[in-house]
């Protein structure tokens, strides 16, 4: 990465040596016929994070950004231009029958040893950061019902079990007028499922039904099974009650506190840092997403592999337009495969709808200098690091072995959250460039801003400023090692979240691909 230096200067950031095209890193951009150090002189106002041509680019010719091809130009652009999205043509996606498959696979790196954090380990071998009762629901009849009864639970019980972080409920919009037997039912179902079964719940998910909706309570609890008839102290109907709304808050108040007395028994314990499950996630990006905060998490995360932790990135569509920089670091042929997989489902899938990758990209992602899904796929898949990619899961799977995993999750910030937490995630780090108050109640959520001048504007959202990188303040690895020891402060409860702090959190948001009746 080459950086134009000094704070009263005009400043760029130039990616790779075959870039033809810059971005600039000052806070209120720079004005027309402003010199950088080297001699370019700009023609337009261009504004922070967005693009000034090296070089004149003729009417066809390649704009390239991360040494990779971002565009074509509809008009020629002069030297010193601000590039703007209507003067570029997307490429077209990468086809997806001759990608390369394990081709470059990553040497394994030196392991990290004696890192470690406090944590509560689960029966089933997984450990969670935090010690949360999770009560699930069946369908979103019951939602009112289980919201009065959790305000409840946080008033009156609460308090009395002080080793309880927090009580949560797993409330969505599924569970009856749905076609619960079509194609691709089975993700919001596993989902649902998973999220009981994720880690910082410990086991003790409390499941409330009506009891006469097409997702039966056997299905939640235990896979492929709706006939399972499940004891009391796991599940509440409320069909079942003969005394109304007031016996109905009561009996999940009762089965709460019986929850609650077995979590505050729990206590964290020291357990290595490879118990740890991270989710990686970037939202409100913008052209400096792919140049600090991205980069800084893929270091972290190379780190994190090293010391034996699983690590999730995700983003389907905001990984397609660069998938042949993944498939070839696959450890196996049969892991790009499973890669390519996903991406060709996703592709049918908005088929569909009449839609293609080009639509994920917002109003603020243009205004943050992103042109379009082909620029912002390469910053993205910055947060994989370098490490060989070693498993993919479906929407709504569950993580089985450790690893850098693809999680293969829609863009939407809270439908990939919700599916980060179903596939066992223990601890989020989200990245950006734009701002958001996004938040999870079930993990913490580490914020990381992209830019120095957000960080400063929103001091009690966001957590890491990783825009120090691109004013030489700190490198990519300097960050990434603070990111690294600032994931296991925040996993062992040694650190809060401004999201945490504040309480901030998205509604679980399943996935549906299938209709509606």
């Amino acid at each position: 990465m080459q950086l134009i230096e000094h704070s009263d200067s005009p400043r760029y950031i130039r990616l790779h040596e075959r870039d033809n095209v810059v971005i600039v890193v000052n806070d209120q951009g720079v004005p027309a016929g402003t010199e950088f150090s080297d001699g370019l002189v700009t023609v337009d106002f261009v504004p922070q994070s967005h693009k000034v041509t090296l070089e004149d680019i003729p009417e066809g010719g390649q704009v390239i950004r991360y040494g990779q091809v971002i565009g074509y130009a509809l008009q020629p652009i002069p030297r010193g231009s601000w590039v703007k999205e209507d003067q570029l043509r997307m490429p077209t996606a990468p086809p997806l029958d001759s990608l390369p498959l394990s081709t470059e696979v990553p040497a394994a790196q030196a392991p990290l040893e004696g890192f470690t954090f406090e944590g509560y380990r689960n029966a089933d071998g997984t450990v969670g950061t935090r010690n949360i009762l999770g009560i699930t629901t069946t369908v979103q009849c019951v939602t009112g019902v289980l919201d009065h009864a959790v305000k409840r639970i946080k008033e009156e019980l609460l308090p009395k079990y002080p080793h309880v972080d927090d009580v949560v409920a797993l409330t969505h919009s599924y569970g009856c007028g749905v076609a619960i037997t079509a194609t691709d039912a089975d993700i919001p179902i596993r989902t649902v499922r998973n999220l009981a079964r994720n880690p910082n719940l410990g086991g003790e998910a409390l499941v409330i039904s009506l009891g006469c909706e097409k997702l039966q309570a056997g299905q939640v609890m235990h896979e492929g099974d709706a006939s399972v008839d499940l004891s009391e102290p796991w599940l509440y109907r409320l069909q079942d009650s003969s005394h109304g709304f007031t016996e109905m808050i009561e009996q999940i108040m009762e089965l709460a506190e019986t929850r609650l007395k077995k979590l505050d028994q729990r206590r964290r314990e020291t357990v290595p840092a490879s118990e740890l499950i991270l989710g990686m996630q970037c939202g409100g990006s913008d052209a400096f997403s792919g140049i600090t905060a991205n980069p800084a998490l893929g270091y972290a995360s190379d780190l994190l592999l090293r010391a034996g932790a699983t690590v999730m990135f995700s983003e389907v569509t905001e990984v397609r337009d660069a998938i042949y920089l993944l498939t070839s670091r696959a450890q196996t042929k049969e892991v790009a495969q499973e890669l390519v997989w996903e991406m060709d489902w996703y592709d049918r899938y908005l088929a569909k709808g009449e839609a293609d990758r080009s639509a994920n990209t917002t109003p603020g992602n243009k205004k943050g200098g992103l042109s379009n899904i082909v620029e912002k796929s390469l910053g993205s898949i910055v947060k994989s690091g370098s490490s060989a990619i070693t498993g993919v899961l479906g929407p709504g799977e569950r993580f089985k072995e450790k690893g850098l995993i693809f999680c293969a999750t829609p863009a939407s910030d809270f439908v990939c959250g919700t599916l980060q937490l179903a596939a066992g995630m223990n601890l989020h780090v989200f990245t950006t460039g734009r701002g958001t108050p996004y938040g999870l109640a079930m993990a913490p959520v580490v914020k990381v801003s992209t830019r120095t001048e957000l960080a400063q504007r929103w001091p009690d959202l966001i957590d890491i400023d990783a825009g120090r990188i691109a004013t030489g303040r700190a490198s990519i690895e300097e960050l990434g090692w603070e990111l690294f020891h600032y994931y296991l402060d925040v996993a062992s409860g040694k650190q809060q979240t401004w999201a945490e702090k504040h309480k901030l959190h998205n509604d679980i948001t399943l996935f549906n691909p299938a209709p509606i009746t």
